[in-house]
């Protein structure tokens, strides 16, 4: 049964339970199962990664966790109450920034949401909006337009428009994956010291082994096509500071063989690498 990963039991002070959820999505051709019994919870403060192969379903469970996809089986709750459509609590930020409205500011950008959702005032919104574009380090860059930007600036104002709205958790899918790889870095690098100082909770999407393992603080492992659990990996003690060591390597392989090995019990016992793995099958 693809349930909790074992060792991980169901709790009622989780900020996110996902329950046994079945997601499906409509081709030209045909509906396609894209996940298949999927449990997890993200705990407040974690850093919580989705991540697989291409087509497991991770983006889709993002999508459903934001609202926009309705489960066909299982249930998603977001402190206890359960998500049937999108909502200020739960903000995304998705892998093209060009989602940023071209005629607006930076400052405009940021405030946008703040004003089309009545959180606050015009007044209010852009105090804020600033001492988030503060946090990003985009400050002087508030009366600039989006084609002025790089992508690595497009991408934090993206952040900071997110992280303006206070959401209860913030879903990021793939965010990083279009940028050049020192920019990239440098994202990951900023993203993990904003995490440091507001302890937002992070719903992270990504493809990246390495990524997941210097972003997450817990990662979820699944499977090939249609998405099922494979295990729960715990990653608090990696970081930026691990890349290039031994163990991030020897993590590294341990994962890829939990991911795409018939038998994660035989790919557990063949590499040890992390003291706390949960096998879900």
């Amino acid at each position: 049964m693809n349930a909790y990963a074992q060792g991980h039991a169901a709790s009622q002070s989780a900020l996110l339970q996902v329950r046994e959820l079945d997601l499906e999505y409509r081709t030209a051709q045909s509906v396609v199962r894209a996940t298949h019994q999927v449990s997890f919870e993200v705990d407040q403060g974690d850093r919580f990664v989705l991540l697989g192969p291409s087509g497991c379903g991770k983006s889709s469970l993002l999508k459903a966790v934001a609202g926009f996809l309705p489960p066909q089986g299982g249930s998603i709750q977001l402190q206890g109450q359960p998500v049937t459509g999108p909502g200020p609590d739960r903000i995304v930020v998705f892998q093209e920034f060009d989602q940023l409205p071209p005629w607006k500011t930076v400052l405009h950008n940021v405030m946008f949401p703040l004003l089309a959702s009545r959180t606050l005032g015009k007044a209010q919104a852009r105090e804020r909006a600033l001492e988030y574009l503060g946090k990003v380090g985009l400050a002087r860059f508030a009366d600039a337009f989006p084609h002025q930007l790089s992508g690595g600036m497009k991408a934090r104002v993206a952040i900071a428009r997110a992280l303006a709205m206070q959401p209860k958790i913030l879903l990021m899918d793939e965010p990083f994956a279009a940028l050049d790889a020192l920019t990239r870095r440098k994202m990951q690098e900023e993203l993990l010291a904003l995490w440091e100082e507001v302890k937002f909770t992070l719903l992270f999407v990504t493809h990246s082994i390495e990524e997941a393992l210097v972003v997450g603080s817990r990662i979820l492992l699944l499977s090939p096509h249609p998405g099922r659990v494979r295990a729960e990996v715990h990653s608090h003690h990696y970081g930026l500071h691990s890349l290039g060591s031994e163990a991030l390597q020897a993590s590294t392989r341990h994962i890829h063989r939990l991911l795409f090995d018939e038998s994660p019990a035989e790919a557990l016992d063949a590499d040890r690498a992390f003291a706390d793995v949960r096998i879900s099958y």
